[in-house]
């Protein structure tokens, strides 16, 4: 069956504790990632990057002046890495472990805006974290979330420079326990051996999906936090390009 996320929990009752949603422990959270983790290989993803002018344009460049030089650098798509850990968030009733090794989540049957999310992990000395392990789930085009199979769910590791890669859909508002939510992704992010980051990820406000105004949804949603908004370009080609890099602490 598929439910939106939330609607089977009831009401709230109170005040809810800044890293859980459906009263799962942590410790359960660890031993799955954990045991998932073992055996399992790393997922190896491409990263572009510039390649070399040439000793011509070397040249040519040198003799620019140092301003010109500053000018002709294309500015970072996603900024700098800051050192401050990625806000974390509620990790909802709807986590499902032993989830596919995964980066693509297009599977038969998915409709719905396309999107290419792609970043890289750093740690709190911004240095990039090879091997560690990401783990995406999200509702689909009509705010449904699969509790009986495991579409849009999966894990992958980040490749030998920290990065990650994921194919999915930009995911809908649904009505929950905590209102109506804005367009988010889960993501659980560990670094082996140490804690795990649970957070969501939300949209820009000038996003184009399902006729839905983001900006209003935003707006209205109590839990989203503006520092996990993903940079987002597009659409081209019916497909929304987005980066978005996080920052973990690797120490328990």
């Amino acid at each position: 069956m598929r439910y939106a996320d939330d609607m089977s929990q009831g009401a709230a009752s109170g005040p809810v504790p800044p890293t859980r949603e459906g009263g799962e422990q942590g410790s359960s959270r660890r031993s799955f990632i954990r045991s998932t983790s073992a055996g399992v290989t790393s997922v190896a993803l491409g990263v572009g990057v510039a390649a070399a002018a040439g000793p011509a344009a070397d040249a040519a460049e040198s003799r620019r002046p140092a301003t010109a030089r500053r000018a002709a650098v294309p500015l970072a798509v996603t900024p700098a890495c800051s050192g401050h850990e990625t806000p974390e968030s509620i990790e909802g009733p709807l986590f499902k472990p032993d989830s596919p090794a995964r980066g693509d989540l297009i599977t038969p049957g998915i409709r719905g805006v396309r999107l290419d999310l792609s970043g890289v992990v750093y740690d709190t000395a911004c240095k990039p974290l090879p091997e560690t392990l990401i783990e995406f789930w999200q509702c689909d085009e009509n705010g449904d979330y699969d509790t009986s199979g495991f579409s849009l769910r999966g894990h992958q590791y980040t490749d030998s420079r920290g990065a990650y890669l994921l194919r999915t859909i930009i995911p809908r508002d649904y009505w929950g326990r905590w209102g109506q939510r804005a367009p988010h992704i889960h993501t659980q992010v560990q670094a082996s051996g140490g804690p795990v980051l649970v957070t969501q990820l939300y949209f820009p406000d000038d996003t184009q999906a399902y006729g839905r105004d983001f900006a209003a949804l935003n707006a209205a949603d109590r839990l989203l936090n503006r520092a996990c908004t993903i940079n987002l370009t597009g659409p081209a080609d019916g497909c929304y390009t987005g980066t978005f890099n996080f920052v973990i602490t690797t120490k328990v």
